[in-house]
C-alpha cells in the first residue's frame, strides 16, 4: 500500500530525529542513514491503519533495527583493522540532534560515544533514549519489550559505567578555535616541546585509517610519546606532497561538538584531528583517515564550501 502524502511527510518530519537516535546508537552516521532508511521502508509496508501511534511505532522498529546492527557490528569489529573509532560529524549536520541541555551535547561526543561501546546492546538504547532524548522509562520499556522496573535497573547500571571516566571540558567556538590553532603551530613547528606543553601527561592518541589508509595500529600513550609520534606525522617532505596530491590546507572545525583541526587536499578531506581539551590540556587527540568513515562529513564539508584555511604552507 502506497503511502499517502501525509504519512510521508510524517516519517520526513521525523527522519533528522531518527538519524540522531540511530547515530547515538551506532556511532556510525552511515549505519545510521541505513537503519533510517529500513525503517522507512518497513513504515512504507506496514498495515498503517492499525497502528496507533505512528511515532511510538516507528521508533520502536528503529531501535530494534539498530540492536540488531550493534550485535552484528561488535563482530565486525573483532575483525577491524587497527583502531576503531566512531564517525566523526560536522557542526550543523542534523545527525548530531538536539543540543539544548548539556546531557544532549555531551551525549554525542566522541569520547561519550566512546564510552558507549563498553555497553550491551539494550543498556547503549536504553541510556541513550533516556539521556539524550528524554523519553520516559515506561516509554522506553515498551520499546524494548522489557518491564518498566527493569528498564530503570538497566539505565542505572549503564549510568554506572558512564560516568566515571566523564572529563571532558565543553569550550566555546573562539576558545575551540585558538586550541586548535595552538595544537597546528605546535605540531608544524618541529619540536616535540611545544606540543608537550599543551597535551596532558596521561594523555591519549587513536588513529583510524580502517585499513584503508596507514594509521598506528595501536594507541599512543602519554604526552611526550605523542608529541614525538604527531612532530613526524606533520612533517613536510616532498614524498608525502606526492603522495597526497599536493600540499595540505588546514581548518579549524567542530566536530561531535568538540574542537578538531581538519586537513584537506584540492577540496578533499585526508583527516580529521579531534581534539578532548581539559583543565590540564589536551588529553586526547583522536585521529580519523577511513575514507569511508569520512563520507558524510565530506558532504558536508563540500555543500558549506567555502572555508578559510590556517594561513600556513605544508
Amino acid at each position: 500500500m502506497s503511502l499517502s502524502s501525509h504519512e510521508a511527510d510524517l516519517f520526513e518530519g521525523l527522519r533528522g530525529r531518527f538519524e540522531a537516535i540511530a547515530y547515538r546508537l551506532l556511532g556510525s552516521a552511515t549505519d545510521a542513514e541505513d537503519a533510517v532508511q529500513e525503517t522507512f521502508l518497513r513504515w512504507h509496508t506496514a498495515d498503517r491503519e492499525r497502528i496507533e501511534t505512528p511515532e511510538a511505532w516507528l521508533t520502536k522498529v528503529l531501535t530494534n533495527l539498530c540492536l540488531n546492527q550493534l550485535t552484528s557490528a561488535r563482530v565486525r569489529r573483532e575483525t577491524y583493522v587497527g583502531q576503531w573509532l566512531p564517525e566523526p560529524v560536522l557542526a550543523g549536520d542534523p545527525m548530531l540532534g538536539p543540543a539544548d541541555t548539556v546531557e544532549q551535547r555531551e551525549s554525542v561526543s566522541l569520547a561519550m560515544l566512546t564510552l558507549l561501546e563498553r555497553l550491551s546492546p539494550k543498556e547503549r538504547a536504553v541510556y541513550v533514549l533516556r539521556e539524550a532524548f528524554g523519553y520516559r522509562h515506561r516509554e522506553i520499556a515498551e520499546i524494548l519489550d522489557i518491564g518498566e522496573a527493569n528498564c530503570q535497573q538497566i539505565y542505572r547500571r549503564a549510568g554506572q559505567h558512564m560516568t566515571t571516566e566523564r572529563s571532558r571540558t565543553p569550550v566555546d567556538e573562539a576558545t575551540a578555535q585558538k586550541i586548535v590553532e595552538e595544537f597546528l603551530t605546535a605540531a608544524l613547528s618541529g619540536n616535540t616541546e611545544p606540543l608537550i606543553r599543551l597535551l596532558t601527561g596521561d594523555a591519549v592518541s587513536i588513529a583510524d585509517g580502517g585499513g584503508r589508509v596507514p594509521a598506528r595500529r595501536g594507541p599512543v600513550l602519554g604526552g611526550f610519546a605523542i608529541a614525538r609520534y604527531l612532530s613526524g606525522l606533520f612533517r613536510p617532505t616532498d614524498a608525502r606532497r606526492a603522495y597526497l596530491g599536493g600540499g595540505l590546507s588546514f581548518y579549524s572545525v567542530t566536530v561531535n561538538d568538540g574542537p578538531a583541526l581538519l586537513a584537506e587536499v584540492g577540496g578533499q578531506v585526508l583527516g580529521v584531528f579531534c581534539l578532548d581539551p581539559v583543565p590540564g590540556g589536551i588529553q586526547a587527540v583522536r585521529i580519523h583517515v577511513n575514507p569511508d568513515k569520512l563520507v558524510r562529513l565530506q558532504r558536508r564539508w563540500a555543500a558549506t564550501a567555502p572555508h578559510r584555511p590556517f594561513p600556513v604552507e605544508w
